[in-house]
């Protein structure tokens, strides 16, 4: 599709809304408010969603993020080609026992295209780009997007560019480059990937999912909560655990159940969202910690997939979990391997790195007395332990034997 190629499509949302001083814009591709460069969120008419949106008109859509296009920024495609979403929600009663809470539910979003949540909101922000005719998607990565962004790319027949740190994980770079983008390997840590993604965005013609099209991309986030609900026959758990990296995932879940309530399609209260940073890169958790607003700090974690030292929505985060209840813990870097190694143990489920900072998170909940034991809990895993392996290779260690099953048996077994 080229540049000067623009879809006339009708959509739920009726403009962008400053979160910091409410300023109105209209639905364009922009970043940031005009007046004092604050985050945009999309504005619904509630009123009329009330009145059409229903858990029947909900279930009669497709199975995918789209049976929630209403309550997006965007027009649901004609053809939804790799459709993300309707990720499998299955319960874990031996981890659950593990850590001492009476239910627990793991959302798989490893389930996904590019086996990450990434997809969802790379869904989302590539719809906009196409409305608005541009050819090219790009983003700034730790790893997760650069893969949801090419494969993405991919499927919609459009061009691709990501810029990743020059020494992330070669899994990642990997899963990236297999779906044909241009990949520049940057010099420095994700922060400086992204404030060059934003300097480019003002000189290049290109679709940035995390950077101009930011408002529609981090809508895709809001699936989760409604995917949860919807799964759990339309009631809400009592707590949603979620790793932290920008805070927008955090955020926009906890913005999802609201809405959810808004509309009477469930009754109660939010969830209490317990949020978790590694300890290497953990300015979320030290700002809800210390009562202040976030500070940027220099990451240095293995856990890459969350390492934003300056996160875009990290105050939005910690007004998240006050409103909720919730909290936000920092996960020492020692436990983060051994967290992924007990989710795996105890239901079967890899997860990667962030998903073994947000186990640990929710651990720490539990026992700071921040989740009740008698608690329903959901935790989300956000990606594949696949592709951040090393974080577990304490675990290989084979047992070397004889091609001999005398020997077997009686030596080995019976030692």
């Amino acid at each position: 599709m080229s540049s000067e190629t623009k879809e006339v499509v009708e959509v739920p949302a009726q403009s962008l809304s400053c979160r910091i001083c409410a300023t109105e814009h209209p639905l364009d591709v922009i970043g940031t408010c005009s007046k004092c460069f604050g985050p945009l969120d999309p504005v619904y008419d509630w009123d009329a969603l009330r009145a059409t949106v229903t858990r029947e008109r909900i279930a009669a859509g497709p199975a995918s993020i789209w049976r929630y296009a209403d309550l997006l920024p965007v027009a649901a495609p004609a053809e939804a080609r790799l459709a993300p979403g309707l990720t499998p929600l299955v319960p874990a009663p031996r981890l659950a026992d593990e850590i001492g809470v009476r239910e627990l539910w793991l959302k798989l979003d490893t389930a996904n295209p590019t086996h990450s949540f990434k997809d969802r909101v790379v869904a989302v922000a590539a719809r906009k780009a196409q409305e608005a005719g541009l050819g090219t998607l790009s983003c700034s990565s730790t790893g997760n997007l650069a893969g949801a962004v090419a494969a993405r790319a991919a499927a919609e027949g459009m061009s691709a560019a990501v810029f990743v740190p020059a020494d992330l994980e070669p899994e990642k770079l990997a899963a990236a480059a297999v779906y044909g983008p241009t990949i520049y390997a940057v010099d420095g840590t994700y922060d400086h990937c992204s404030r060059l993604s934003v300097e480019l965005s003002f000189e290049l013609d290109w679709g940035f999912v995390n950077v101009n099209l930011r408002s529609y991309y981090a809508e895709g986030s809001k699936t989760l909560a409604y995917e949860v609900a919807e799964q759990l026959d339309w009631t809400l758990p009592d707590v949603v655990a979620i790793p932290i990296a920008s805070g927008a995932l955090y955020h926009k879940v906890g913005q999802g159940f609201g809405e959810l309530l808004g509309l009477g399609l469930v009754e109660g209260t939010r969830p209490r969202l317990v949020g978790g940073q590694a300890e290497g890169c953990d300015p979320v958790a030290r700002a809800f910690r210390d009562g202040r607003p976030v500070q940027p700090v220099r990451p240095e974690t293995i856990a890459r997939s969350l390492a934003i030292g300056n996160p875009a929505d990290g105050d939005f985060a910690v007004a998240t979990a006050r409103e909720t209840g919730g909290a936000i813990h920092t996960v020492p870097e020692d436990e983060v391997g051994e967290n992924m190694a007990l989710l795996a143990s105890t239901t079967g489920v890899f997860g990667e790195t962030a998903t073994g900072v947000t186990l640990g998170a929710l651990r720490a909940a539990v026992a700071d007395g921040d989740v009740d034991p008698r608690s329903r809990v959901v935790l989300l895993v956000t990606g594949d332990g696949l592709k951040t392996p090393q974080a577990v290779a304490h675990t290989f260690a084979p047992v070397h034997i004889d091609a001999d099953a005398d020997a077997f048996v009686d030596g080995v077994l019976a030692a």
